[in-house]
């Protein structure tokens, strides 16, 4: 069956598509055209926060990833940029432990978390992570919600102590302290969101997408919140 798309009059064969072998072939020449290890290495200038070798990833029986390499070092940030469906995501998600790993291996600092319970990622390997989605707690103050940042810590004087942290350095949030985080506006949820991450203060930070959403004045705002950090994933 054939259609002409009025816009070009070419016609297009619907019945026409790709083969996973074709994808992966595919995949493989584009690979061959990036950075090797080494140059990898080289950018990472010293021991390597990240660590990713090889990753074949996806969810279930679908492979997402076909052999990703990737590396950032302590104080680095690494942008991944493509397109909807590219794998960005899948990406922060084999790191965290949300994905399915198939072959391949990801190293944090010296630890090897391939096989870890994303339930440990943050208390084992210092990894922290922020959804794509809004992920306030809407009826929870902005002060609840950096102190549910802190609930693996022993004391929580010392998830207060960092929240007063937050406070000094966002006015913004601190005027806003004991107002419902539902309120906030897209920029000051994302702010919320990220500070509530670092509350841990993780080794690691994954953000997906940081400026999804936000006006042109929030982006360098929410895209400095984690300095002074050792190592970002943006």
């Amino acid at each position: 069956m054939a259609a002409t798309p009025p816009s070009t009059g070419v016609p297009m064969d619907f019945e026409t598509a790709l083969s996973v072998d074709a994808v992966e072939e595919a995949a493989r020449e584009l690979a061959g055209e990036g950075p090797s290890r080494q140059d990898l290495e080289a950018l990472c200038q010293g021991e390597p926060a990240v660590d990713v070798r090889g990753l074949r990833a996806g969810y279930g029986r679908m492979e997402i990833l076909h052999g990703i390499d990737l590396v950032a070092g302590r104080g680095q940030s690494l942008c991944l940029i493509g397109p909807n469906g590219a794998g960005k995501s899948t990406v922060l998600h084999a790191v965290f432990g949300f994905s399915d790993v198939m072959a391949g291996s990801i190293q944090v600092g010296a630890k090897d978390v391939t096989r870890l319970a994303s339930s440990r990622r943050l208390s084992d390997a210092g990894v922290a992570y922020v959804l794509q989605d809004n992920s306030v707690f809407p009826d929870m103050t902005v002060e609840e919600n950096l102190l549910m940042g802190g609930f693996l810590l022993d004391r929580r004087s010392a998830a207060k102590q960092a929240a007063e942290r937050v406070f000094d350095r966002y006015e913004r949030l601190a005027n806003r302290r004991h107002r419902r985080a539902g309120v906030l506006s897209g920029g000051e949820r994302r702010l919320l969101e990220i500070s509530r991450a670092l509350i841990m203060e993780p080794d690691v930070l994954l953000v997906d997408e940081p400026s999804i959403g936000l006006e042109p004045r929030f982006i360098d705002k929410v895209c400095t919140t984690s300095d002074g950090h050792e190592a970002k994933i943006l």
